[in-house]
């Protein structure tokens, strides 16, 4: 798996209107995320079909969280920004990609672990749990 520009800019959006209550307009979330405006666009309209953030037109318009923090799961927006969380098709759980050399490969088990222990972690954090530092540890890190 690898986050691109797309999911690290549209997680710092999540983030930042989940710090504030209220309408925020693009231009503002361009410059406090550092994200340029025509890419935010495209990302914010991403966002908001995929019904985590809700637009308001005119003046005093902008953009907001359509769900409350604790019910946006930071897994479910990489995945579906992102696609499949495995680092390697033939682990896949929805893209699966089979390999010629499968059968008796000995790094299967070894990219099936990271897979679940990315999705495993990912799955358990919430916004909300990163707006309060609340990142789920990993035993022995």
């Amino acid at each position: 798996m690898k986050v691109s520009t797309r999911g690290e800019y549209a997680l710092r959006t999540l983030i930042l209107l989940a710090q504030h209550s209220g309408v925020i307009p693009g231009a503002e979330i361009s410059e406090k995320t550092r994200v340029p405006l025509n890419y935010l666009e495209q990302i914010l309209l991403q966002l908001k079909n995929l019904g985590y953030v809700q637009s308001k037109r005119g003046v005093r318009g902008g953009y907001f969280l359509r769900k409350p923090p604790e019910q946006i799961i930071i897994g479910e927006v990489i995945r579906q920004l992102e696609g499949p969380l495995a680092p390697m098709g033939c682990v896949s759980v929805t893209a699966y990609d089979p390999c010629p050399l499968e059968e008796g490969c000995l790094l299967k088990p070894l990219w099936a672990f990271i897979r679940d222990t990315v999705a495993r972690c990912l799955e358990q954090t919430t916004l909300k749990d990163l707006l309060e530092g609340q990142i789920p540890s990993v035993k022995g890190a």
